[in-house]
């Protein structure tokens, strides 16, 4: 008798969540207008010379490392495609914590890269420090400089896309 209880309320609940959700749809209402605004979004996002995308900042950023170790900072549209470089200011820090490298952004086209190329490391930390200009804001974006290829696709683990 009891189990038949709890299932019965259960089963109540379970149809109140539903017929909410449906009641709270509008008619009509797909979300193409603004499809482009999802987390999966960006994790899909193509790198245009297959480096990691840093979203945390607008416009987004792909920080790519050139076969001669100069990083490379493309800024992207919400499609991943390039866009002109904006004002905003970056920098880097990364190598060995007991004597870490700053790394300096020069200007090249639309496109920042560093003025020296980085150490010979498979794994780097990398601190990338983006100040906003515009909103005297910085953005500090922490991640692993893995230079490993990735076993299953084309990128550097540092990059790599399929969450193998």
């Amino acid at each position: 008798m009891k189990n038949k209880t709890i299932l019965t309320s259960l089963f109540i609940a379970l149809s109140a969540v539903v017929a909410v959700n449906f009641a709270s749809a509008e008619v009509g209402h797909d979300h193409g207008a603004h499809a482009d605004h999802g987390v999966a979004h960006y994790k899909t996002m193509k790198a245009p010379n297959g480096g990691r995308i840093i979203d945390s900042v607008e416009p987004h950023l792909e920080f790519y490392v050139t076969p001669d170790r100069f990083v490379q900072i493309t800024f992207l549209d919400a499609h991943g495609q390039a866009i002109p470089f904006t004002e905003d200011e970056i920098s880097a820090i990364g190598g060995d914590r007991s004597s870490p490298i700053t790394v300096e952004f020069e200007r090249k086209g639309d496109v920042l890269v560093s003025e020296e190329p980085l150490p010979e490391m498979k794994n780097m930390p990398i601190v990338l420090i983006i100040k906003d200009t515009s909103e005297a804001t910085t953005v500090r974006e922490k991640f692993t400089l893995n230079m490993s290829g990735c076993p299953t696709c084309s990128h550097k683990e540092y990059a790599c896309v399929c969450a193998h």
